[in-house]
């Protein structure tokens, strides 16, 4: 199709597609043939849409590479390049294209643009005075047609290793849908594996790492699982269940995730989770869907097959009292996990629980501390700290505590236990601590940090630090008056730099983090480029710099606004 036809399409935006329906979970039809792979490899992936991952479920799929970079990426369908990114981490480098379907295809760790994208980011780049840059395009300045070439594959950004991250998001509400519902799917025909059970003794209390769980070994293969040590299950009263659960495709042995898990009860589904789209602001969620107390205090990961009522989530399209299951009739019930793949292989495993008879009356557990409400605003305070909650950053109510512990050496303030680490937040809360007296006219320098490391920085307020950490835990305040550190790599007073092609740097901070970094050369801006893994920053010598005597010059700024200055004079 020529780029004329593309662009009046977009004008018109008017389609008719087909759909395919899959023998899976979905809300949902999608189009069918008309994405093409992004890469011409044989598809294999290193990482499935909604994958578990740290703090995030996964946005797409990771196409292989062969553990090399240099691939050509290919435009999925006709469109228009709408958005270019060039980050330190994440993606690196990414390319967003939008489609007359009403969809945008998202292709990250990218190595290399074509020559038209690389001057257009490297004009933003200049005109920001910024090597990250992020920035969209009109949607007639420049069309692409399908399996046209739009870059080379790569291992830029945040990626373990040489892969492409592909995405595909529905335009307008920016959602993230799972690819092989377009018919881009992986060879695969084993089915996911369970290696273990969970069981939570519930009885109307609030989620928490106090909850009473076990955990039941389980074997099996090819689709058929069953409990290491048969049994008949004797369960009085509330309980919720959660799985240990993986998938492999016939192409790689990547250990992903499952597409969707059902848990039924006397044949009647109870409890339903698919990766099917979700939105980014939800994908922190993961940590309500995991049983995030257990991966805190073992590293194992447990599915959990009933929902935190605070988790506002679109991966679990059905559900009954949100997958908690009261046993009280005295009788023998099944419980049944049927556990599938994206492209429908099926795994199931069965238990028999013998209920017993609960009470009326459920021992709910009495708050020891200060009762906070998921969906209400928050607060805790005393003369020394405050502690503020919206509504949606708690996944469950919450036993709230706070406990004030010894002062650590070097600290301005004591040590504020907020709460613990066993319960997540979904985006973050406000802290404010206040500093003792030592602190003196220092405020502005003042950050607070936690006792695993992790830091929250800080801002000076009313007589207090004030902070907005992500997780809970223990807190203190510390002063960050040390400049960054510069250590040059290739470039000192004098040097001859004729045969070198480039500049380079490591720089690092002792506390408040890398803010910005500045490089000129002759009093103007030049890109100085910063490599995630490296943790090289460097700039590439060009056709801008003449042969001869040069004065390059170089200030890295923390978070905490101090300062580094290098300068070197150098020949060409």
């Amino acid at each position: 199709m020529s780029k004329k036809i593309i662009g009046a399409l977009f004008i018109i935006s008017c389609w008719c597609f087909n759909v395919f329906a899959q023998g899976i979970i979905q809300s949902r039809q999608y189009p069918q043939n008309f994405f093409r792979y992004p890469l011409d490899l044989p598809p294999s992936t290193a990482g499935s849409f909604g994958e578990l991952r740290g703090a995030h479920f996964h946005s797409g799929l990771d196409f292989k590479t062969n553990q090399r970079t240099g691939y050509p990426l290919h435009a999925a369908y006709d469109g228009y390049v709408s958005r270019l990114r060039v980050q330190f981490g994440g993606f690196g480098h990414a390319i967003y294209i939008t489609h007359p379907n009403g969809f945008t295809t998202v292709y990250g760790h990218v190595k290399t643009f074509t020559p038209a994208m690389e001057k257009l980011i490297r004009d933003e780049q200049y005109k920001q005075q910024s090597f990250e840059v992020d920035f969209k395009l009109d949607p007639l300045q420049m069309l692409v047609c399908q399996g046209e070439v739009i870059a080379m594959s790569g291992n830029e950004g945040a990626s373990a290793g040489p892969h492409l991250h592909f995405e595909i998001r529905d335009t307008q509400t920016e959602e993230t849908i799972n690819p092989q519902l377009f018919g881009l799917t992986i060879p695969d025909k084993i089915p996911p594996s369970i290696t273990a059970i969970g069981i939570y003794h519930l009885d109307g209390n609030p989620f928490s790492e106090k909850t009473p769980r076990q955990f039941l070994a389980v074997t099996g293969s090819n689709g058929n699982y069953h409990l290491t040590r048969l049994q008949v299950l004797d369960l009085t009263g509330q309980i919720g269940f959660g799985i240990s659960t993986n998938d492999m495709t016939s192409v790689s042995p990547n250990h992903n995730g499952i597409y969707s898990c059902e848990l039924k009860v006397d044949d009647k589904t109870v409890y339903t989770f698919a990766v099917e789209r979700f939105a980014f602001d939800q994908t922190h969620a993961i940590n309500a869907y995991i049983d995030y107390p257990e991966l805190m205090k073992t590293h194992r990961w447990v599915q959990k097959c009933f929902i935190l009522p605070g988790s506002k989530i679109s991966l679990y399209p059905q559900s009954i009292n949100r997958g908690i299951i009261n046993f009280n009739d005295g009788e023998v019930h099944e419980v049944e996990y049927v556990v599938k793949d994206a492209a429908g292989n099926t795994s199931t495993l069965s238990l028999k629980v013998k209920a017993g008879h609960a009470e009326s009356n459920l021992a709910v557990v009495k708050p020891g501390g200060n009762l906070f409400r998921y969906d209400k605003v928050n607060e805790f305070s005393n003369d020394k700290v405050k502690v503020h909650i919206n509504p949606g950053n708690l996944y469950d109510d919450v036993d709230f505590t706070c406990k004030m512990l010894p002062k650590k050496l070097g600290a301005f303030s004591a040590t504020y236990s907020i709460h613990n680490r066993f319960t997540p937040v979904h985006d973050s809360y406000d802290l404010w601590i206040k500093p003792d007296s030592t602190i003196g006219k220092h405020g502005e320098k003042a950050v607070i940090v936690s006792t695993d490391g992790a830091m929250a920085c800080g801002t000076y307020q009313d007589g207090y630090i004030k902070a907005q950490p992500r997780t809970f835990g223990d807190f203190f305040i510390k002063l960050d008056t040390i400049p960054p550190v510069i250590v040059p790599v290739n470039i000192k007073t004098g040097a001859n730099m004729s045969a070198s092609k480039g500049i380079f740097f490591r720089m690092s901070d002792n506390l408040s983090g890398i803010k910005s970094y500045t490089g000129k050369i002759d009093g103007k801006w030049v890109l100085m480029e910063w490599d995630f893994k490296s943790k090289i920053l460097g700039y590439s010598f060009n056709t801008d710099i003449a042969a001869g005597k040069h004065i390059f010059e170089l200030t890295v700024t923390d978070n905490k606004n101090n300062s580094k200055y290098f300068t070197a004079t150098f020949t060409r």
